[in-house]
């Protein structure tokens, strides 16, 4: 199992944990999704061009729990077709 697929799991089954914006980086550059850094201001955009929407993720430590719920799920929704999705 691949390091980021190992952060993505403890993401997952631990999003309480002391997660860091470079674990976030992994997992979406692993994922085949940007993660793009502020202009200004403190918010990591996250996007793909398979999703609508564009999640905002603080670059503050720890990240709370739920900017990580919302990213597993985002990397689940952008995974979702290449594992037989619907």
């Amino acid at each position: 199992m691949a390091r980021a697929d190992k952060l993505l799991l403890g993401m997952a089954n631990n999003p309480n944990g002391d997660w860091t914006i470079e674990n976030v980086q992994t997992v979406c550059a692993s994922a085949g999704i940007q993660c793009l850094p502020p202009k200004r201001g403190g918010h990591f955009k996250i996007v793909h061009p398979s999703q609508v929407q564009i999640l905002t993720i603080p670059a503050d430590r720890p990240i709370r729990p739920v900017y990580i719920r919302k990213l597993v799920a985002f990397i689940d929704q952008v995974r979702e077709p290449e594992h037989g999705g619907v």
